[in-house]
């Protein structure tokens, strides 16, 4: 009994976190360059997050995509130009940075933010 409740206890708190707000995300991002991973791919992408919730995101192939975010559902979403579909993720402050749970097609993309990363947002595609 005594290992079933731990395994509970283990199994809980992530169900139990809060998503971050608009407000919260806002705060925590505008002005930043944030590097971020997936378990497979220590090198998922890069995103300047500008005011006025714009974003320029890379995938550090050198090609770069103006977008802007807004609150969706309790969801943070994105949109980037050349693209109708919106990107959508349940975002978390965890202890080691921003953690996004892919929701428009659930159960298969989780990014984690890289701390401390200093990558650079390269844009071979944008004139100056």
């Amino acid at each position: 009994m005594r290992n079933l409740l731990f395994c509970l206890m283990l199994a809980t708190p992530a169900a139990a976190q809060d998503a971050m707000t608009a407000e919260e995300f806002d705060t925590y991002v505008t002005g930043r360059t944030i590097t971020f991973s997936t378990a497979l791919n220590p090198a998922y992408g890069i995103e300047r997050y500008l005011p006025g919730r714009r974003v320029m995101w890379s995938a550090f192939d050198g090609t770069c995509q103006y977008g802007v975010w807004y609150e969706s559902k309790g969801d943070i979403c994105f949109r980037y130009d050349g693209n109708p579909v919106s990107q959508c993720w349940t975002i978390y402050d965890d202890p080691n940075g921003l953690r996004g749970v892919f929701t428009n097609v659930p159960n298969t993309t989780v990014i984690f933010e890289v701390p401390d990363s200093d990558d650079a947002l390269i844009c071979n595609d944008l004139s100056s």
